[in-house]
């Protein structure tokens, strides 16, 4: 039986363990709290504690593929104002999946494939231009750089191993729970504005379809490929707010300019890389036709799902 072993069982990797679990598949991973190993193992997973070296080793000796959804230093209560999970403080060189288990993973003769969950943030700011998978990385954040680094010590692992790696750079991530419709009715979204600012966003289910299609490919072959996972339309951030807020039928937060916004320097962070990203790769080479092509259809369904529910 195909296994997918995933270090770090969070929000879009849980989405792509479940696609693959409807798919026949045996899905396993890690947690960081009993709290959420209670809530997997209830949904079906197999989770395991981060830090349980034996049952982490015993679970890759059958394991199929592998796939990577922790963050370079240990995750923070801070979120994006797009949504995104954000890290927390500290620095660290490398990978910690590779710190804490690369022995196991060097003896984890099954597997075929591994990839990598990372972020567009490395590409950082590119003033509003436009970028694919050839574009340069050149992260000017901690969190850009770290994320570099750790892309870079999966690559050097994969080759070491003989391994066909994947790394998904991921833009702005929404889906059920995690979405500006639940932001503004809690009164927590802010219209902030700065000119010529732009961001891509993904739904999850738009990811995990785009990782099951890279892993069912089957690739044999070593080697790195890498994919930009965003949808079709870079947009303001004010315009997707201001969209939500009809759709619910609220009065939109008044706008309010960059320079005036009392953000913590983490949420200021993220408007620091201006830039559009391109998806022709994941259409081209992986068969992927977006669900939500932009964040119009994607809040839609969202609002569409809980009327259902």
């Amino acid at each position: 039986m195909n296994h997918l072993f995933i270090f770090g069982l969070g929000f879009s990797a849980s989405a792509i363990g479940a696609a693959l679990r409807r798919d026949g598949w045996q899905v396993s991973g890690t947690v960081r709290s009993s709290a959420k190993f209670d809530a997997l193992k209830a949904q079906g997973f197999a989770p395991l504690l981060f830090g349980d070296a034996g049952g982490v080793r015993r679970a890759l000796d059958g394991a199929t593929h592998c796939l990577v959804s922790v963050p370079p230093r240990e995750p923070g209560p801070v979120s994006s104002p797009l949504g995104v999970a954000a890290s927390g403080s500290g620095r660290e060189t490398g990978d910690p999946v590779l710190a804490a288990h690369g022995p196991a993973l060097r003896a984890a003769s099954s597997l075929r494939w591994a990839g990598y969950l990372s972020t567009i943030g490395v590409y950082g700011d590119l003033q509003g231009a436009w970028a694919d998978e050839e574009t340069a990385a050149e992260p000017e954040t901690e969190r850009g750089v770290a994320r570099l680094e750790a892309e870079a010590a999966w690559t050097a692992f994969c080759r070491e191993r003989g391994l066909p790696l994947d790394i998904f750079r991921l833009a702005g991530i929404y889906g059920p729970g995690r979405n500006p419709l639940d932001r503004v009715r809690r009164g927590e979204a802010h219209r902030i504005v700065k000119p010529g600012q732009v961001f891509n966003r993904i739904h999850v289910d738009d990811i995990a379809r785009t990782v099951a299609a890279a892993i069912f490919q089957e690739r044999l072959e070593p080697g790195t490929r890498l994919f930009n996972l965003a949808d079709d339309e870079p947009a303001p951030p004010q315009d997707v707010i201001l969209y939500a807020a009809e759709l619910i039928g609220v009065p939109p937060p008044p706008e309010l300019q960059f320079e005036e916004a009392a953000l913590s320097p983490m949420a200021r962070s993220f408007y620091a890389g201006n830039k559009r990203l391109r998806n022709a790769k994941i259409k081209r080479e992986l068969g992927v036709a977006l669900k939500y092509p932009t964040y119009r259809e994607g809040l839609r369904a969202l609002l569409d799902g809980e009327a259902f529910r």
